[in-house]
């Protein structure tokens, strides 16, 4: 009695149905479908480049692969469960569509190499397109920095505000981020990109193939060096977890930023009709949503690195069929984190800032008693009882609701002697120049960092 099954051979009885829809995975790993035909013709042009099949049988496998991938993207193709995965879908519709040819398809290859290598595609491909929209929005960030770079807000600790800083210093922070993050998917892409095609079922296989002219044709750098961990390694799905799951604590600190600079209470910033929702019971409401969303997706993305540690954690080499487990969490990373980049990069242009709201906001709660302290460090009190003096200062305006702004030289001269008549001259100018050092928030600093970003980005692209 035939199980139906291509790996059947050994079986005499069926798999039960409960079995064939826990053991199936067609549902979500058909999303392989380019990469896996594109592994099986590198792998039948090398089978034939090596005298293993006739050319005959190659060109009738390639033509064939490269009809059922046409059906695939026409919407043609019956995706069947009792086929299992992906792999068997192809080569049991090749074998319908070729007969014998397609039989030798599967000769020096197993479905754990096969996989790996699908996979391996897979994450590079999806590196590439992280890397893209990630570079998409560093421009954005660089641009707005530029078209907002005499805007001025607070800068803030433990959220309560603290110094003067510009919004394009405030950005640019942001572009710092992401340029890390293309940095790390750079570094993934590197390990991802070897070629684990002929590591067989664990082992190796035992025909004279040529490994380095199929990872040449698809693109790899270069083979696997181990036959046990090439089927068995998903360190590089990791990798792309973990590189997502960081960009995405970023996108949702940004989010969280925008949440709250769109809000009355701090009122920075407007957002554009087309990036906002409304209330279904309250009119007034304009929310946040897509900030908000943003926030919240990254959750998943945390989510999915988690899993992917988890699922390896407790595997004996070599391939386990819990590496199925695999692909639905990496596919969600994938997809959220592209569309939470895009979007993103879509509402920031169309947000509206409030300059002369920050600019008040930026002077706000003794923000600039720094500088004050600085006044005098500059002077030779040591810091430390500047720092003392100023504190009674603010204490003193504070009790009786002034701000430093009203203090007489005579009120400051009696919170410390070494005060003069510069210290009037303080405010929210002169505190932005004095921090024109590398890496400060002063005009020229932060133009001469925004220019940089643009050129390194630049060079990216290059």
């Amino acid at each position: 009695m035939t199980t139906g099954k291509l790996w059947g051979g050994r079986f005499s009885r069926p798999t039960h149905d409960l079995v064939d829809a826990f053991n199936a995975s067609i549902a979500f790993d058909r999303r392989l479908y380019r990469e896996d035909i594109a592994g099986s013709i590198a792998h039948a042009r090398m089978l034939a480049a090596t005298g293993i099949i006739s050319e005959a049988d190659r060109d009738a496998i390639v033509g064939g692969l490269e009809a059922i991938r046409a059906d695939i993207e026409g919407g043609r193709f019956e995706f069947r469960t009792d086929r299992e995965d992906i792999h068997l879908n192809i080569e049991a519709a090749l074998a319908d569509l070729l007969g014998e040819p397609a039989r030798r398809l599967h000769t020096a290859r197993s479905r754990n190499d096969q996989v790996a290598t699908d996979v391996r595609l897979f994450v590079r491909g999806a590196i590439d397109d992280s890397l893209d929209r990630l570079r998409a929005l560093r421009q954005v960030l660089i641009d707005l920095a530029r078209r907002e770079a005499s805007t001025v807000i607070p800068g803030y600790t433990h959220l309560q505000r603290a110094q003067p800083i510009l919004l394009a210093h405030h950005l640019l922070a942001y572009e710092e981020m992401l340029t890390r993050d293309a940095e790390r998917f750079t570094q993934a892409r590197a390990r991802a990109n070897v070629s684990p095609l002929g590591a067989g079922a664990l082992a190796g296989v035992t025909y004279s193939i040529d490994r380095d002219l199929v990872a040449r044709e698809l693109g790899f750098e270069g083979i696997t060096a181990n036959s046990l961990d090439a089927v068995s390694d998903r360190d590089f799905v990791v990798d792309y977890h973990a590189a997502a799951a960081l960009t995405a604590v970023h996108l949702s600190r940004l989010a969280e930023e925008l949440v709250l600079w769109t809000s009355a209470e701090f009122a920075f910033a407007r957002l554009d009709d087309a990036f906002a929702t409304g209330s279904s019971i309250m009119p007034q409401k304009k929310n946040a949503d897509v900030a908000e969303l943003a926030r919240g997706k990254s959750a998943r993305v945390i989510g999915n690195l988690v899993q992917s540690l988890t699922l390896l954690k407790g595997q004996p080499l070599a391939y386990n069929k819990d590496m199925q487990e695999d692909k639905e969490a990496l596919f969600d990373s994938v997809d959220t984190l592209l569309l939470t980049l895009e979007v993103v990069a879509a509402m920031l242009p169309t947000l509206t800032f409030d300059a002369a709201r920050g600019r008040e906001a930026a002077v706000a709660n003794f923000a600039l008693a720094t500088d004050v302290a600085d006044f005098l460090a500059k002077r030779g009190v040591p810091f430390r009882e500047a720092h003392e003096a100023v504190g009674a200062l603010v204490a003193r305006c504070e009790r009786e609701g002034r701000t430093l702004a009203d203090l007489t030289i005579e009120e400051y001269r009696a919170a410390h002697p070494a005060f003069d008549e510069g210290v009037l001259a303080i405010d929210l100018d002169s505190a932005l120049a004095a921090r024109n050092v590398p890496g400060g928030t002063g005009p020229e600093a932060v133009a001469r960092a925004r220019e940089a970003a643009a050129q390194r980005l630049e060079g990216e692209r290059g």
